[in-house]
């Protein structure tokens, strides 16, 4: 049952009510329902039309899996207007639909076939980079409806700004979004997925859209045309068009090390043999930035095969180092790893920029309660894959701009514009540290000063925080 998540009734009863508001159907009217798996939505129809004393219109089920079409056949055969289809939605000839419903399957391109990405991405426009198979249902769903026709579908937020998703929001901004309604984190109980339900009519676009927060709060938008992100205006944050950025001050925003396999090449301080000490850097994971404290202790210290020009070592030049990682059990394992198939079998999973991660530097975990920022005033930590750093252009703005980073202004706009985690974490990525608005006045000459978690020399900034 490849992507299939069976939909609760209340939010099957939600979705139909939103469907038909102000657009009752009629014993004529058509609805598509793709990837209708046991029937959930056929049955709310159902529902819908006998407390509204209406006929059921004629309702087509398309779904790939043979067992879920047993199920729902068997359920729905009684209803002589609703047909049930085993075939693949994706590779269904042109139909003509009024109205369309549904929970499309969630399935990563990671678990899809080569040769099902290849057939995808000629026939989608949706289909690029790492593409979902619900963004793929949303545009065929939309090609299958009549001028005026309206969709209603339950998926995971993640569309609305993830990089991948831009196709797929230039097609809608081609339309009237007409409601973008956030769902409860718990709505499909133990699986995580952010849902959102969007409601879309088959128009020319662009119009004005109905935002509905998790948190009661509503609004009405433009959405911007094209595929640029909706988080911002979503979450109620201002563009920043001619502002300058967090991009522009920086050299670097980037994750920390990936090694590929940390149980090798992580030690903690007091288990590090001496012999590898000179190999070593001191490191931090997420996990040792805590959230509310002012400062942080490395713990671990990571052994490292690369020169500080960024250049792997040739093993016979890694003295102890190279004797430890020829070590059978520990070859073997780095062997492996995926990375080993292209690189020398002992190198990192990504080559590491010694020439960023050796200056002094601002801190972040890459998940996050709240945002916080440290700085490594040193340069001497190398940090991992789930810690971000940020290396200032200039290093006597490393404390105003940690100072800022850790600012309301700044905390408030990562909490709009970024991804959502488990249990409403955020999760920080480079894309959205970047496109922080800095303050007029931030690169210039410093005068005032906003407390920053850190501990170190005070410098003063003024800061005019940009609307």
């Amino acid at each position: 049952m490849k992507g299939f998540v069976p939909t609760p009734s209340p939010l099957v009863d939600l979705m139909v009510e939103i469907l038909f508001r102000a657009h009752p159907p009629s014993v004529s009217s058509t609805v598509l329902d793709p990837g209708c798996g046991r029937g959930a939505f056929i049955e709310g129809i159902v529902r819908w039309c006998a407390a509204h004393e209406s006929a059921v219109p004629r309702i087509d089920g398309i779904e790939s899996n043979p067992t879920l079409v047993r199920v729902a056949k068997r359920k729905l055969s009684h209803l002589p207007s609703v047909r049930i289809e085993h075939r693949d939605f994706l590779t269904l000839e042109a139909r003509h639909y009024d109205f369309a419903i549904g929970n499309p399957p969630y399935v990563p391109i990671t678990d899809l076939r080569e040769a099902e990405k290849t057939r995808f991405r000629r026939a989608y426009a949706t289909a690029k980079g790492r593409f979902d198979l619900y963004m793929l249902f949303f545009e065929k769903a939309l090609s299958q409806l009549r001028p005026g026709g309206r969709l209603c579908f339950v998926t995971p937020e993640k569309f609305m700004y993830v990089e991948t998703a831009g196709p797929l929001r230039a097609l809608l901004s081609r339309h009237v979004v007409e409601e973008v309604r956030f769902l409860g984190e718990q709505t499909f109980g133990d699986l995580v997925t952010y849902p959102t339900v969007t409601t879309v009519t088959r128009a020319a676009g662009p119009a004005k859209t109905l935002i509905m927060r998790r948190n009661g709060s509503t609004s009405t938008v433009r959405l911007p045309l094209g595929g640029s992100s909706w988080q911002p205006l979503l979450q109620g944050v201002h563009p920043t068009s001619g502002i300058e950025t967090l991009s522009g001050a920086a050299l670097r925003v980037s994750c920390g090390v990936a090694t590929g396999a940390d149980a090798v090449f992580v030690f903690k301080e007091n288990e590090l043999p001496a012999d590898l000490r000179p190999w070593s850097f001191p490191t931090l994971a997420g996990r040792e930035l805590v959230v509310g404290e002012a400062d942080y202790k490395p713990m671990h210290r990571l052994v490292m095969p690369y020169d500080r020009q960024g250049r792997l070592l040739p093993l016979a030049n890694l003295g102890a180092l190279g004797s430890y990682l020829s070590r059978p059990e520990i070859r073997s394992r780095l062997e492996r790893r995926t990375c080993a198939r292209r690189k020398p079998w002992y190198s990192f999973h990504e080559t590491p920029p010694m020439a960023y991660l050796l200056r002094p530097k601002i801190l972040c975990k890459d998940i996050t309660s709240r945002p916080q920022f440290w700085i490594d005033r040193k340069g001497s930590i190398i940090p991992r894959h789930s810690v971000y750093y940020i290396v200032p252009r200039d290093s006597e703005m490393l404390d105003p701009l940690c100072d800022y980073l850790n600012s309301p202004p700044a905390t408030q706009r990562l909490g709009a514009t970024c991804q959502r985690a488990t249990n409403d974490f955020l999760r920080l990525q480079s894309t959205n540290l970047k496109a922080i608005p800095l303050p007029a006045g931030l690169s210039v000459q410093p005068r005032s000063r906003v407390s920053a978690p850190t501990v170190g020399t005070e410098k003063q900034v003024q800061l005019e925080v940009p609307q």
